[in-house]
């Protein structure tokens, strides 16, 4: 069974406590939803070691901003042989509308790495850039799916970089 350090479960509980009660405040009159919730599978390919790792993925995003803005915040567990690591990164978007239906955002931020190779513990930061298609199927926005590739480039003494892929299912809180 897969135990979290006492680190990432603050870290995890903080995040989503945080956005959820601040996502009334940040959300204008007019919007439709409050928050996107997007859960989905995550893959993740280093383009210095070749390695690759899955997991599951979860994210909130609000709209501090219509039209200008989106802040999204993550949490990713990457699974490999004899490795895990945990990746809560910050994302700030920009959006644009392409229909009724569809939406491109292009954002960037920074993300915190925690890693357990060969019972090796490291912390790391890091930059991420993210293209991301989100469709709804209905005008209503209640539920969708998104497709989010990825580059990310760590700080740490290795200076990985890697190149991902997750999407799912995209959830509107009213």
């Amino acid at each position: 069974m897969l135990k979290l350090g006492k680190a990432c479960r603050c870290s995890a509980i903080l995040i989503t406590w945080s956005l959820l009660s601040c996502s009334r405040t940040l959300a204008q009159s007019g919007e439709k939803e409050i928050a996107v919730l997007e859960v989905g599978p995550a893959t993740s390919r280093s383009l210095t070691d070749g390695q690759s790792s899955f997991g599951p993925t979860v994210a909130v995003e609000v709209t501090p901003i219509e039209k200008w803005l989106e802040i999204e915040v993550g949490v990713t567990p990457l699974f490999r042989h004899h490795s895990t690591e945990w990746g809560v990164d910050l994302l700030f978007k920009k959006p644009w509308t392409l229909s009724e239906k569809a939406e491109f955002m292009i954002g960037v931020g920074p993300e915190w790495i925690h890693t357990n190779a060969n019972g090796v513990k490291t912390n790391s930061s890091a930059v991420e850039v993210v293209p991301d298609f989100m469709f709804w199927p209905s005008h209503k926005h209640r539920f969708g799916w998104y497709l989010e590739p990825s580059y990310e480039f760590k700080f740490g003494h290795a200076h990985e970089h890697s190149i991902g892929i997750n999407g799912g299912l995209l959830i509107a809180i009213p």
